[in-house]
């Protein structure tokens, strides 16, 4: 097996270029594109709430007060009118019926108590007819027909404000002046007043009745992402909610995580057990194996396959393992070196690792050791170039924003595009498109699992006839420069090492390949 190391940066490692197809990663958008998702999905339940009862509020508000206005403007006009009608008959009567000494006096009495000053009206006077508003013109209409055609009413008179009414005692004039503030309306800056207290009134009351609308959902959709990530027991729901159909979903929803704690418990404890359980006979019979076959070929035909129920076993264990992660900075070249320590001496495999020495990722080291295992092993089986029958595997590496995108390649026959989703499904195995399928179709679906404990994402590309890529998103690390290494003496077979680095023996942590 030969491993070649390049660590000059390329174009775009993730793309063949010259007379082959090109495969761009399908991870290298996935950021923009959850962003463009954020951007475009961005309005919670909670607001779509809110708007829209603030959307009704502020419709009933401003039906309410065109109604208002229309329904009381009338009756309001018609009051007024009646009071100044009245006001105007009863002076004129007591003017009337009064001796020179007794009106002097009444007039005097009229402006001191009640604020109604008889002035008379001479033919210069100006004044400003009192038409301002609807309101207005409608109290004129309604004095001029109580009191006759020759009434005058003005809000203004020789520059003095006020609310004037024209009249005539026998053949004389008088001006009959009303303080305005006893028959004034609203002013429009008590209405803004009144309207914006009544919103800001009707937000904080539309706000607090959308949150209490929305918490149990928000817990819901919060408990939901939790049990999906496996923490069944991380947040579990009120059972003692006041709302009946809130509580029977919490308690459905609570049932419901026990029931999948306790599958998932059972399949790790089953999936253990039965693999464990094995080992004892597997190892007797590599043992009578050894010691009983005279047939050297027949004993190593029966050891491989003993290896090979082995390794399926370890395959069932990895499935079956905690998903207790250790995240911390881990250095790519290195964990990939020991992936490819591992399978040096197979000579059914050429790979080339185009990873720079300084590039770091956020994840657990054994895993990601087990993952880059896993695919490289998997392309060893089933990816091998039909020309010459030995596996050409590349394994490259580039910073990618706040990621790190892996991809891991064959040039093998290739997967159907239509079973590329099946791929990474537990125990199925793609017979019908990758020959000499072997062991329990649970290595992809080891990698996917892992990586997604990880906080990472798998995909995989494939091109009928050129291969299969698997392409990984892990979290970015900040990379620490590295001293330089010390002068290495030549190896014993004569060739020196690789530039730079020495490729480490596999991690403990790693499983049999």
């Amino acid at each position: 097996m030969a491993v070649n190391s390049a660590s000059t940066s390329q174009p775009s490692p993730f793309s063949e270029t010259g007379p082959q197809v090109t495969l761009p990663s399908p991870l290298e958008g996935l950021g923009q594109s959850r962003r463009r998702a954020r951007l475009q999905l961005g309005l919670s339940l909670f607001w779509r709430t809110f708007f829209l009862l603030v959307l009704l509020l502020v419709g009933c508000t401003v039906a309410w007060l065109q109604a208002f206005r229309a329904l009381e403007y009338e009756p309001r006009a018609i009051q007024t009118a009646h009071q100044i009608a009245s006001l105007v008959n009863l002076t004129r009567a007591a003017l009337v019926y009064s001796d020179a000494i007794t009106r002097v006096s009444l007039i005097k009495t009229l402006a001191d108590q009640e604020g109604v000053r008889i002035l008379p009206r001479e033919p210069n006077d100006r004044f400003v007819p009192y038409t301002s508003g609807a309101l207005d013109q409608r109290v004129t209409e309604e004095l001029i027909n109580r009191l006759g055609e020759g009434t005058t009413v003005s809000s203004r008179v020789n520059d003095e404000p006020g609310v004037w009414i024209g009249f005539t005692i026998e053949s004389d004039m008088y001006w009959l002046q009303i303080d305005p503030a006893r028959f004034t309306r609203l002013g429009e800056r008590t209405w803004l007043v009144w309207l914006a207290t009544t919103m800001v009134l009707s937000l904080a009351g539309a706000a607090l009745i959308t949150r209490l609308i929305n918490l149990p959902l928000k817990q819901l959709s919060r408990a939901t992402m939790q049990v999906r990530e496996g923490e069944y027991e991380a947040h579990r729901l009120d059972e003692r909610a006041r709302t009946n159909e809130i509580r029977a979903v919490n308690v459905g929803f609570n049932r419901m995580a026990d029931q999948l704690a306790k599958i998932e418990q059972d399949r790790a404890v089953m999936l253990a057990g039965i693999s464990h359980d094995l080992r004892t006979p597997l190892a007797r019979l590599r043992l009578e194996t050894e010691m009983s076959v005279a047939d050297e070929d027949a004993r190593d035909h029966m050891a491989a396959d003993i290896a090979q129920l082995d390794a399926i076993i370890d395959k069932f264990l990895d499935y079956a393992r905690p998903d207790h992660v250790d995240f911390k900075p881990v250095l790519l070249r290195d964990v990939v070196d020991a992936c490819t320590y591992a399978v040096q001496d197979h000579e059914d495999i050429k790979i080339t690792v185009d990873v720079p020495n300084d590039l770091r990722v956020m994840a657990d080291e054994v895993e990601l050791q087990r993952v880059i295992s896993n695919l490289v092993e998997n392309a060893r089986r089933y990816g091998k170039t039909p020309a010459t029958g030995v596996a050409d595997v590349t394994v490259q590496a580039q910073a990618h924003n706040d990621a790190v995108l892996i991809k891991v390649r064959d040039h093998g026959a290739g997967v159907a595009p239509a079973l590329l989703s099946q791929l990474s499904k537990p125990f199925f195995r793609g017979d019908v498109a990758r020959t000499s399928a072997a062991g329990a179709g649970l290595g992809l679906s080891i990698v996917t699992k892992n990586i997604e404990r990880m906080g990472g994402t798998f995909a995989l590309t494939s091109t009928p006839g050129r291969g299969l890529a698997a392409h990984i998103r892990m979290p970015r690390a900040a990379s620490v420069k590295a001293p330089p290494p010390p002068a290495k003496a030549p190896s014993a077979s004569g060739k020196p090492p690789a530039p730079g680095r020495k490729p480490a023996p596999p991690s403990p942590g790693a499983p049999p390949v």
